[in-house]
């Protein structure tokens, strides 16, 4: 016979007793005994019951996750002023919700040619939200698009 140190439900030692008699005690309550330090000597089990402990530990987890999308804001080099004020806006509205935002440059026909001045409205952008975001990536082409992402701070 083995004999192991156990703990009640309510938290109070019963002291060292064989396995057989805490398994007894357990059953008795209708509860598992679960061994909780099996290094000691001799070794800590736990009545209680075990389902009820895995869903607690299982909700614990869950409730502190918390998603994070990615939005998207799109955009050309020959956006408007007013235009690229009215997404900065809605894309300051998505960083302050904790999500990333996408900001997406596209390059229609021949502006393909002029992708500085994407760069520059994308540089602009990023002087923006300096003080809200990090750039988590730099501008970079893709086919006939520029691409950033911004995460808040």
């Amino acid at each position: 016979m083995k004999e192991v140190r156990v703990i009640d439900d309510d938290g109070t030692q019963l002291g060292v007793m064989d396995t057989y008699k805490a398994r007894k005690i357990a059953h008795d309550k209708d509860l598992d005994l679960v061994e909780v330090s099996p290094t000691a000597h001799p070794p800590v089990c736990k009545v209680m019951d075990y389902g009820k402990y895995r869903y607690e530990l299982a909700k614990k987890h869950t409730g502190k996750q918390k998603t994070i999308t990615l939005k998207e804001i799109k955009v050309r080099p020959q956006t408007d002023e007013h235009d690229l004020m009215f997404k900065m806006k809605n894309a300051r509205k998505f960083l302050e919700q904790g999500n990333k935002v996408k900001v997406t440059m596209f390059f229609r026909g021949r502006e393909i040619v002029h992708k500085a001045l994407g760069k520059k409205v994308l540089d602009r952008i990023i002087e923006d939200f300096s003080e809200t975001a990090n750039v988590e990536q730099q501008a970079k082409m893709e086919g006939n698009r520029m691409i950033i992402v911004l995460a808040p701070k």
